[in-house]
This record gives structure tokens, sequence and C-alpha cells, in this order.
């Protein structure tokens, strides 16, 4: 396969291979903006059709592999993304909402406040504010969606690395529990080591860590996270490791061992 087909199979390929058909007045939007900002999305969301948007009395593209969308003009602003014009990161989060479930939707919104985890742990700059995503809500109100972010927005935060982070913290929350603190700086080895949980029920003294495929297929990454619990449990905290089973596939069962973990840390006087 070539460089060019390889190019063709991703979201950017795509729409430069469509750039040349774009007429004036037509951005990128909604899924398809998503997928070019790097938004984490779910997995079922397809890549195609592409979603283009016209603003104003434009008519809507309508091509094969194509779903067009019209806005009205002071509904969106555009920006370049590799070149291609593309709804702002702030509107296409609201445009997201009649895509995505709620939880998903803070997810995609906890990224933009955040911004990237680049090579070496230090972060790219964040796509948006809070504000500009309150500020895009406030213009959305009224639309498709609309209860969605209002229910998302109080549930932004920032900090979080993954869409099963996001996710996490929303299950326990909505559990009853209070909800847990996001990366918090837990000191270990008497204090000469910060440590930050993915997620820190405080009040237990328990952290939480979502370990990926990367953790299980990295050694170095397998090393670090035994260090790290060996780390937590000298200094008393109880880890509870999280896979991608249970968040997606056994929540129930997964919720009933942490609040099981929790009581026995009460009993234990914490």
């Amino acid at each position: 396969m070539s460089a060019i087909d390889l190019d063709l199979l991703t979201i950017t390929g795509m729409c430069r291979a469509y750039e040349p058909l774009l007429s004036a007045g037509h951005y990128f939007s909604h899924s398809t903006a998503a997928a070019l900002y790097g938004m984490p999305m779910p997995d079922r969301m397809p890549l195609l059709p592409l979603h283009l948007s016209t603003r104003g009395s434009g008519t809507p593209p309508r091509r094969a592999g194509v779903s067009g969308h019209a806005l009205t003009a002071d509904d969106v602003s555009v920006d370049m993304v590799n070149g291609l014009p593309v709804v702002s990161a702030a509107d296409t989060w609201c445009h997201l909402a009649s895509q995505l479930s709620r939880e998903d939707l803070v997810a995609v919104g906890d990224f933009l406040i955040t911004g990237p985890r680049l090579p070496g742990g230090s972060r790219g700059p964040a796509p948006c504010s809070v504000q500009q995503l309150e500020q895009a809500v406030i213009r959305h109100r009224g639309r498709r969606g609309a209860k969605v972010l209002a229910w998302a927005v109080p549930r932004l935060r920032s900090g979080v690395d993954s869409r099963p982070e996001s996710l996490l913290r929303l299950l326990l929350a909505g559990s009853g529990l209070p909800e847990p603190l996001v990366n918090d700086p837990v000191l270990v080895d008497g204090g000469g080591i910060t440590l930050h949980p993915d997620l820190h029920l405080e009040r237990w003294h328990v952290v939480l860590e979502y370990e990926g495929d990367g953790h299980r297929t990295s050694k170095r990454q397998f090393r670090r996270d035994i260090l790290r619990r060996e780390l937590f449990e000298a200094a008393s905290y109880r880890v509870i490791r999280v896979t991608a089973a249970d968040l997606f596939e056994y929540p129930d069962a997964f919720l009933e061992r942490v609040h099981t973990i929790l009581k026995d840390r009460e009993r234990q006087g914490w």
C-alpha cells in the first residue's frame, strides 16, 4: 500500500482529498472537526461521512460521503487546522452534543481545557478555556443538545489525561461517592516524592489508576506502574487498578468492588 493510500485512511487525508471540492463558506464540522482537532472520540464513531457546515444563507454541501449542515451566521467561528477550514473547537464541542453521550461530551471538554500530553510528560496548549466553552454554550441555547451541554459544563475538569479517566470519574461520582480529585498531588516516600494518581478519593486514602493497553504492552510502563503502586502502598494508600473491562463491560461489579474496599477502609479507621 502506498503512502498516498495510507494517508487516505486518516481523517486528515480524507479531508485533504475532499479539499478541492470545498465551496466558499463550507467548513469541516461536527465529528469530522473533532477528529481533526484530535478530540477523544468513542471508537464507534465512523470517519465517514465527512461532516461539513455552511453559515448564513449558504446551501449545505450535498455529495456522496458527505453530511451537510446549515448554521446561522452567528453560530460559529472558524479556524484553520493543518491548512483546512474547520469550525472552532468550542463550537465543535457544542455541535457534538447531538452526536455523543453526555459522558463522552464531558470527556471531550476535559481534553479541550487540559491540552494533550506530550512526550516527556509536558502538555501542549489547551485548545479552549472553560470560559470559551461557556460562551459557546450560551450561543447554542435553544438548539439541539442544549440540555446535554448544560449538564456537561459544570462537570468539566482540567488535568485529565484520557477519555477513560473522565468516564471513570463520572461513573464513581454517579454512584453516590464524593467526586474524586483529578491528578491530585500525593506525597509518598516520606514526603520526598510527589505522585499524581489518575483519581484520588481523599477521604479514604484511596487512589485509582486506569491501565490501558500501553500499561500492559510496554515493559517500561509496566515497571513504572509496579514502582508507583509500591510507593503508594508504603504511604498507606489503597491502590485500585482499573481496566477497560471494569469501565465498559462490568461497571456494576466494579462499583460494588470499590464500595466494598471503601467500607473496609472505614473499618480500618480511614
